[in-house]
């Protein structure tokens, strides 16, 4: 076993999945005490120019958008703590209004919104068992999906009885509501400058 291996055979304290993360050229996933890299082959295979820019232009949004309101936007070079620090990940794009987030340096506890962008190696888990995590946050309102090989933005918003309701975006004409934080997207702003085509009905099979 390589010295690169053992590092996922053994289990870290909260302090040692740091002081890792620090020295590390890998960004890692942390889920109770277990280790997993982020920036690993299949993470890389996602990481297109479409995807880049889509993040960025969701993150440019954003801020304008934002400007004055005492919210913060973050990417994906910032940590996210769920579950009382038990799970720490890397969302694409974050937005947390949490006063205690202010005061932060390197971690986001309090989400509003989280934006993933898909890629063929991290749809399936975008849409399983992250979302399944992020609904842990308490104050996290709303979900998006953004596709980059083709025009779809999925939103998942949390009703009032804590349902999450799906709304679907499939073209550069609609506007995606951000209603908790008073802001919508259009669609064509997401997708700027990226080269993408319509949602077609062989997708949907």
């Amino acid at each position: 076993m390589s010295a690169a291996q053992s590092i996922y055979q053994r289990h870290y304290t909260v302090e040692e999945y740091f002081a890792l993360e620090e020295q590390s050229d890998v960004r890692h996933e942390f889920f109770h005490g277990e280790i997993f890299p982020l920036d690993g082959p299949a993470a890389m295979a996602g990481a297109t120019f479409a995807h880049n820019t889509i993040k960025q232009n969701c993150v440019m949004a954003l801020r304008q958008g934002l400007r004055g309101s005492g919210c913060r936007v973050f990417d994906e070079n910032v940590r996210l703590g769920i579950e009382q620090d038990k799970q720490f990940t890397y969302p694409d794009v974050m937005v947390t209004c949490h006063p205690d987030d202010q005061r932060e340096t390197r971690i986001a506890r309090h989400l509003s919104l989280v934006i993933e962008v898909l890629s063929a190696s991290t749809e399936a888990h975008d849409r399983g068992w992250k979302f399944q995590q992020y609904q842990l946050l308490p104050e996290l309102q709303q979900y998006v999906l953004v596709s980059q090989n083709k025009i779809l933005v999925e939103s998942y918003l949390r009703s009032s009885d804590n349902e999450w309701v799906l709304t679907t975006l499939r073209n550069l004409t609609d506007e995606l509501p951000l209603p908790w934080l008073n802001l919508r997207l259009s669609v064509a702003a997401i997708y700027d400058e990226v080269e993408i085509s319509p949602m077609r009905l062989a997708d949907s099979y």
